[in-house]
């Protein structure tokens, strides 16, 4: 076994071990991989270097930021305050958030939202990044702006809008920020290493996101190309790794991106949903609660992504299991069926238009030899 390759993992899970092995052999510098099971951990493992110059050693409380695997855990807050009785995945939106119904949006609904089928993919008029830090500015914004096509209709993914929105409509619900309602609802009672909205006593953690070879801290994240090669026009600021890696990205409340976390938190938080709402004996929902997570609410060509795709409220659906990943390679795949949830962070990226990167699938099928 790989020496580099620290923490616990279960016999019957050494596939595990040997794929994040492998891959801090070849394209990773630093990475972690978590699986769990019945709401257990039975990997927790990491390796490799928190720096490009690998002078500083991936620890186990090192902290990165995940990109859009945060989405998985604000759609949780949503799903478990609809569980609570104090939201509706069915009412319309304006019903928490009057002045959004402005512009022809009366009619959209809370899962419109959850399922990027809402026709607001792209914030508008945003040409910096620093724009993004103003969560009242950008909020007022998507409530004065009409929907691309008529909402549920279409998919399109909300790459940065659903942090937003679904953001916006938990504050209405609970006086409470995303992050906050995140930190004190589910990172505290988990003990879940996670963090919508980084403070600054955890900086000295954090391992930056390094760009992918060849490439610097000006690569952006741009709109996926669609099957025919072509890209959907971005019209807005592009979000460069140096962004990521800003203390203002950290301190900021952008739901749909800025996550900081491991994959042992990572797989912590969505192990709760793979487990009927609970996970290491706290319960933040009912078993009927989670099942939003895997029914589909939508299913046919996403606009933006250019590819087919199955949407529930809040997450991709893959077969029978649910899930998503980040910009650069991070990923979280929950298998209700299986009581399973398996996370891959890592700090290189890997720019798909260069180059395939399968590093998180290979974690989560390593993670299927183990229950055979």
């Amino acid at each position: 076994m790989n020496d580099d390759v620290k923490g616990h993992c279960d016999q019957r899970f050494a596939a595990v071990h040997e794929a994040l092995a492998a891959l801090l052999c070849k394209d990773d510098v630093g990475a972690s991989a978590a699986v769990y099971v019945d709401g257990e951990p039975v990997v927790d493992i990491w390796g490799g270097y928190a720096d490009a110059d690998r002078s500083v050693s991936w620890e186990r409380d090192t902290l990165t930021c995940v990109n859009s695997t945060t989405k998985n855990m604000t759609a949780l807050c949503v799903l478990m305050l609809t569980d609570r009785g104090e939201l509706d995945l069915s009412a319309p939106v304006a019903a928490y958030w009057p002045e959004f119904a402005a512009a022809g949006k009366e009619n959209v609904l809370v899962r419109h939202v959850l399922s990027h089928t809402a026709g607001l993919p792209d914030p508008s008029g945003l040409t910096a990044v620093e724009q993004l830090y103003d969560w009242g500015s950008v909020t007022a914004g998507l409530a004065a702006q009409a929907p691309e096509w008529e909402p549920g209709t279409a998919a399109g993914y909300h790459a940065l809008t659903f942090g937003f929105l679904a953001g916006e409509i938990v504050r209405r619900v609970t006086g409470r920020s995303l992050g906050e309602f995140f930190a004190e609802e589910v990172a505290k009672p988990l003990g879940a290493d996670f963090h919508i909205g980084l403070p600054t006593e955890h900086d000295h953690r954090v391992a930056p996101l390094i760009p992918p070879p060849a490439l610097t801290d000006e690569y952006a994240a741009g709109a996926p190309s669609g099957p025919d090669g072509a890209r959907r026009e971005n019209t807005n600021a592009a979000i460069r790794v140096k962004d990521v890696n800003s203390p203002a990205w950290r301190r900021a409340q952008i739901p749909a991106v800025n996550g900081f976390g491991n994959a042992r938190s990572v797989a912590l938080v969505q192990s709760v949903l793979a487990n009927q709402g609970a996970a290491c004996g706290v319960r933040l929902l009912s078993p009927r609660g989670c099942e939003p997570a895997w029914q589909e609410v939508f299913r046919g060509d996403d606009r933006v992504l250019g590819t087919p795709m199955s949407w529930t409220a809040g997450f991709g659906k893959f077969g029978d299991t649910f899930g998503w990943g980040g910009w650069g390679g991070s990923l979280v795949v929950s298998d209700p069926g299986a009581r399973m949830t398996v996370a891959y962070v890592m700090n290189r990226m890997i720019d798909r238009d260069r180059q395939e990167d399968d590093r998180g699938m290979e974690i989560v099928m390593a993670a299927y030899s183990g229950l055979r």
